[in-house]
């Protein structure tokens, strides 16, 4: 077997283990108000985390080039509250016109 193929395995009974770990934690823990707070706030971050690298790393460098135009043409866009199909286009023709214009 491969070391892929045991990191893989190591990974998913990792994963395993964590859900049967999540599934174990009493229900008097998991209904304070304090973590359901948490909780709501959990996907928020992980999704900015990675907007964050994928719009400015590439490699392992920071990278500013046209993803980083999108992006912020995109945050003001939805902040202006367009729908979302304006939001990709606009995203996409700014990022795109950045690239044309230093490439």
């Amino acid at each position: 077997m491969s070391g892929t193929w045991t990191a893989v395995l190591v990974a998913s009974v990792g994963c395993y283990l964590l859900k049967l770990a999540g599934l174990s934690v009493p229900a008097s823990w998991v209904e304070q108000p304090w973590v359901a707070r948490v909780v709501d706030f959990v996907p928020a971050a992980l999704l900015a985390a990675l907007v964050v690298v994928q719009g400015l790393t590439s490699g392992d460098d920071i990278v500013v080039d046209g993803r980083l135009a999108g992006l912020a043409v995109a945050a003001l866009a939805l902040a202006l509250r367009a729908p979302f199909i304006v939001v990709l286009l606009l995203a996409g023709a700014a990022g795109a016109g950045v690239h044309v214009l230093t490439g």
